[in-house]
């Protein structure tokens, strides 16, 4: 009777202290949830206008789910104007430029992480304050800049910048890339390695969910980049989809199905390119900034 006793208090505090930490998740949960629609709303709201006639997107009081599915905004999208050709250029502008990002990047990011140099600091520090210009600051000396060299309305200025490295993503990558132990760096020079061989074949593939971050992130940016063709590209012919989505608006009207339809379309290799890389983004994110 006495160790029953004894033991019970500790049986009750333990029992309290489990309900509510089970309290404590419920309303977590709840709180996520509520967050989650929240957030969903707006892309909801996009979803099923895409799918309403006209008069039903422009009715009051509005209605969420569409009273008539209507597809033929999908494709009034291709109809109204060229938008098999602002896909092309978003794809050829979002790939080029990726791929330069990731390349230019990665290279300076692994000189100022592994190769030791005289003043290799203060060169960085001078890199990182490019951070706090503000892009309003050298948008006129730059358009000047490919206005004579003759490229305005092309979209080279939208695509040969980034090979020349990205200081956001160099500081990234260098974070990443100064945890993986000096060991194995030594190790391939023994073995006769060069420089760039041991950048190629043993950095790069050991550093595999930081570069998948890098990439998402630049494909994203350069996907949804408004500014930029805006300020470059005149000609229809050249216009990728964050500005062709709209030339649905006109000076009279707006054709919200097809707009809605079209801005859909845009996000699908989005859509795609995060939940297919999801797993690596999430660990890129986790394990950069480890070591400063």
């Amino acid at each position: 009777m006495e160790l029953s006793q004894e033991n019970t208090p500790i049986k009750v505090k333990y029992k309290s202290k489990s309900k509510a930490n089970k309290v404590q998740r419920f309303l977590i949960y709840l709180m996520l949830i509520l967050l989650s629609v929240i957030f969903l709303t707006p892309f909801l709201w996009m979803i099923f206008t895409a799918f309403k006639p006209e008069n039903e997107a422009m009715a009051f009081p509005p209605s969420i789910l569409p009273k008539i599915w209507d597809w033929e905004n999908f494709k009034e999208v291709f109809d109204i104007v060229p938008f098999a050709t602002f896909y092309k250029n978003s794809l050829l502008v979002a790939g080029l430029g990726t791929l330069g990002t990731v390349v230019s990047s990665s290279l300076v990011a692994y000189g100022f992480a592994r190769i030791k140099a005289t003043g290799r600091g203060v060169w960085f520090a001078l890199l990182m304050s490019t951070l706090m210009l503000p892009p309003q600051v050298t948008m006129i000396p730059v358009y000047v800049i490919w206005s004579k060299l003759g490229f305005v309305d092309t979209l080279v200025p939208l695509i040969l910048p980034a090979f020349f490295g990205n200081s956001y993503y160099i500081f990234l990558l260098r974070q990443f890339f100064r945890t993986i132990p000096k060991e194995v760096e030594e190790s391939a020079y023994l073995d006769g390695a060069s420089t760039f061989q041991i950048y190629w074949k043993l950095i790069l593939p050991m550093s595999r969910a930081s570069i998948i971050t890098v990439t998402l992130l630049s494909f994203m940016g350069f996907w949804n980049d408004f500014m930029t063709p805006l300020i470059y590209l005149q000609s229809m012919e050249n216009y990728t989809l964050a500005i062709g989505v709209m030339q649905f608006q006109g000076a009279l009207t707006v054709y919200w199905g097809p707009m809605m339809a079209a801005s859909a379309l845009m996000l699908l290799p989005l859509i795609v390119i995060f939940f297919t890389g999801q797993k690596y983004f999430v660990e890129g994110i986790a394990t950069q900034g480890n070591k400063g």
